[in-house]
């Protein structure tokens, strides 16, 4: 029997991508908000016995995560087989480490909460800095779903005589499979972090990549300003405005605005999180991971392949 998928408010696009990947059923799941913003979830459709999936993507992490976890647990309560979790955009993973006296490493406690409520989770890129793995922290079957090969695609596609810039020294190795994958030259810009929104970028010598086509590829944008700083330098070294990527489109605040006025005016975004840039649909690749998952679950041989 195929899994049940239901999709959480604010993630319906997706979950409708994602439905047309996937041999599932769509369920329905009404979400009821009390006058003073209590979350309670309902299934419409009958879970017992079945395997379910909840889509949610979490930007806007602290409005959107209890919602998501009580839907899981009612799920539970009511008697399904499994509960899987597809969060294209993983939050809570930056602070993985005590960086101030007082501080937590939040990343853990995140993790204990979401490894509690279901049995798997898929995500895309999820920001491992200190941890070698999900599983460092996560104690559930988990899948990571990587953006580099639709990138490439789409910029093979899309860009003519293309450099990758990576934004700084932790995207050398995914920036190197873009540009591997694209057949194209690639490079890292130095990055010194100030503050949220207060970022320093200084770029290598850029005189062997003038005209050609600068594309900066990073995975989260949040604020942008690593996007901005970069793309100064960029035409500073004497090169044309770049094609700004970003895995994770989250743009806070003024941050695409602040971005277009930096003189960027291709901005393409993985759909993630749901944006005006979306341009590359990694639904196909999240398909086929919840497919490699579910079956490993069941120990059987996945039926879903990407494309």
């Amino acid at each position: 029997m195929n899994p049940l998928l239901f999709t959480l408010p604010g993630s319906e696009q997706f979950g409708a991508q994602l439905r047309q990947c996937l041999p599932c059923e769509a369920g329905e799941l009404q979400m009821r908000f009390f006058p003073d913003h209590e979350a309670c979830p309902r299934f419409v459709t009958p879970v017992t016995g079945r395997d379910v999936i909840l889509v949610c993507a979490l930007d806007d992490p602290n409005a959107k995560i209890l919602p998501l976890y009580l839907a899981a647990c009612v799920a539970r309560e009511l008697g399904a087989r499994r509960v899987g979790l597809v969060i294209p955009y993983l939050p809570y993973m930056r602070q993985d480490s005590r960086f101030n006296d007082g501080e937590g490493v939040t990343s853990r406690h995140f993790a204990r909460m979401l490894s509690g409520c279901c049995d798997w989770l898929v995500t895309v890129d999820p920001h491992l800095h200190r941890y070698r793995a999900l599983s460092d922290i996560y104690t559930i079957a988990t899948k990571v779903v990587h953006a580099a090969p639709a990138i490439a695609k789409w910029i093979a596609a899309n860009v003519a005589n293309p450099v990758i810039f990576g934004p700084d020294a932790e995207s050398a190795q995914w920036v190197a499979q873009v540009a591997d994958a694209a057949d194209c030259p690639y490079t890292v810009l130095n990055k010194t972090r100030h503050g949220d929104a207060d970022v320093e970028v200084s770029i290598p010598d850029a005189s062997f990549w003038v005209g050609m086509t600068p594309v900066l590829v990073d995975d989260i944008a949040s604020t942008a300003r690593t996007m901005i700083a970069a793309t100064q330098q960029i035409q500073l070294a004497g090169m044309a405005p770049p094609v700004c990527i970003a895995v994770h489109p989250l743009f806070v605040g003024d941050a695409f605005a602040a971005l277009h006025a930096g003189g960027v005016e291709r901005i393409v975004s993985c759909n993630t999180v749901a944006h005006s840039t979306n341009r590359i649909d990694l639904s196909p690749p999240i398909a086929a991971a919840i497919g490699e998952i579910l079956a490993e679950m069941a120990g059987a041989q996945p039926s879903i392949s990407a494309t």
